[in-house]
């Protein structure tokens, strides 16, 4: 197996088209290689080298597809959410202890302004539209810099891309993925769904998730297949995207394939045109009624597999047929190995249903900075997923229930704590519990439950609102119910899980 990107990378013909976008020629294996060294040499000239963590925020599409491959080949990725607040950019700027900031040259985005405040070095993303799709020159806003002390393409230990995953307490954990994980997830995903290169992808999932990521870009990539990236998901747009990709896969959320299902029956030709080898879909599960409407409408199987950002994407997949796919289950071990654990650490049977737990080469080596998290994380080698499940007799794993408070909003992971810490910086609550409540095609929505301070007052919308200015859209609640006493568990705790229920939201 491959052990860095840059050898990872270093199979697609020359010639071959390696990212794809509307409207553009696609950029050719080469000229990705190229790149990949044009841009180590110009971070390396700012001072920047392996290890040291280079944010990255861009919209959707070519570049930053591009900006994020060769950046993870040289130096820390650090790809974060366009849609986050000023507030959301300085604590990941900080926490990451980021060398450098990249955005567009027209960006708006208040991540400037948040790197500006932390002394973090910005380097405007050039486009080249006249050339390949996702070609890019970097141009620092100021000249200068000391020699990188760790020059050249990364190793297999390096770290490759950091990213934040949401806990159960109010501070994000910094996951390190080294290349050796990257390189693993890729090669797993490429075997799973048995890429070549002829295979074209047409990326609709946002490229500062794990899905998009490793699934959307670098696993295609891997085989030497094309990527067609496109500005995001846009349900609109779909069918006229596939007519111009000519694709033979897509990857997705359960949401996204709804919404694309919704607007099947008018596109029947466009998906007659273009016949796809397999649909996948991941991040939070889809009802087996909607794979089975898919796949008669594609007149292709649905992949469906399990996978969580310290895992560097998939754990689990249904393999491609002639193998059994089971509707409702994620499949078998697809790259690291699964068992079931019970709560005293024994391995449990077939059958048996306890937390699943994984080990393997795409697994990180812990959370950074964090020994209480790792301790909670890591029992005798296995990783912890934090989901409760069992597996049957021929190995596919069924997700039985959730042991973890996180919200998984469409793929999207809130940590209620977080917005906890927002709504009680109101100055009228004085108590506030946020909690998951069910979503017929979300899976789960945010809502929270606010008891206000005596003599004060607010409305749900003001809430809202104020949770609204500080954080991005996806973790503002949905519902906030207004209490005079939130109820509690046996022992007088304030409990997340079960809450929806107990106030009649579930």
């Amino acid at each position: 197996m491959q052990a860095t990107l840059t050898t990872l990378l270093a199979t697609g013909a020359d010639d071959a088209p390696a990212i794809g976008a509307p409207g553009r020629r696609a950029m050719t294996y080469r000229e990705l290689r190229t790149l990949i060294a044009s841009t180590r040499e110009r971070l390396n000239g700012l001072g920047i080298g392996r290890n040291d963590r280079v944010a990255i925020v861009l919209d959707n599409g070519p570049e930053m597809a591009a900006c994020f491959v060769a950046c993870a080949c040289s130096v820390a990725s650090a790809p974060l959410n366009p849609a986050y607040r000023a507030e959301e950019f300085e604590f990941y700027l900080s926490d990451l202890k980021a060398a450098a900031l990249i955005v567009s040259r027209d960006s708006t985005s208040p991540a400037v302004d948040a790197a500006r405040k932390q002394g973090v070095r910005l380097i405007d993303l050039v486009a080249d539209a006249q050339a390949g799709a996702g070609t890019f020159t970097l141009e620092p806003r100021e000249a200068g810099g000391a020699a990188a002390a760790a020059p050249g393409a990364a190793e297999p230990d390096d770290v490759s891309m950091v990213l934040h995953t949401s806990g159960t307490t109010s501070r994000p954990k910094i996951v390190p993925l080294s290349q050796r994980n990257l390189a693993a997830s890729a090669t797993h995903i490429r075997t799973t769904l048995k890429f070549v290169p002829t295979d074209c992808g047409l990326n609709i999932m946002p490229l500062f998730h794990i899905h998009g990521l490793i699934a959307g870009v670098l696993a295609p990539l891997s085989a030497g297949s094309q990527v067609f990236c496109t500005p995001g998901f846009n349900a609109l747009k779909f069918f006229g995207w596939m007519d111009e990709a000519k694709p033979t896969w897509y990857t997705a959320v359960p949401t996204m394939h709804q919404t694309i299902l919704a607007r099947a029956s008018k596109n029947a030709e466009v998906i007659k045109r273009h016949p796809l080898r397999f649909l996948r879909s991941s991040s939070s599960s889809i009802p087996p009624q909607v794979i089975r409407e898919l796949e008669e409408v594609f007149g292709a199987p649905l992949i469906e597999s399990y996978g969580m950002t310290e895992a560097t994407h998939q754990m689990a997949s249904n393999p491609l047929p002639p193998e059994v796919r089971k509707p409702g289950s994620v499949g078998r071990a697809a790259g690291p190995e699964i068992a079931i654990m019970a709560e005293d650490g024994r391995l449990l049977a077939r059958g048996e249903t306890g937390e699943i737990v994984i080990r393997g080469p795409n697994v990180t080596a812990g959370y950074e900075a964090n020994p209480k998290a790792n301790a909670e994380a890591f029992a005798e080698g296995w990783f912890r997923t934090g989901d409760q499940g069992v597996m049957d007799a021929e190995g596919y794993v069924t997700i039985t229930g959730r042991l973890k408070e996180i919200i998984n909003r469409g793929g999207e992971k809130v940590s209620p704590r977080e917005v906890d810490e927002i709504l009680m910086d109101h100055a009228a609550v004085a108590q506030v519990v946020c909690f998951g409540m069910p979503h017929p095609k979300l899976g789960e929505e945010v809502a929270a439950a606010v008891v206000l301070r005596e003599g004060q007052s607010a409305t749900e919308r003001e809430l809202q609102d104020f949770v609204g200015k500080r954080a991005a859209d996806f973790k503002v609640p949905k519902r906030i119910l207004i209490l005079e006493e939130i109820p509690k568990g046996a022992t007088g705790k304030l409990q997340r899980i079960g809450l929806a229920q107990k106030l009649g939201l579930a």
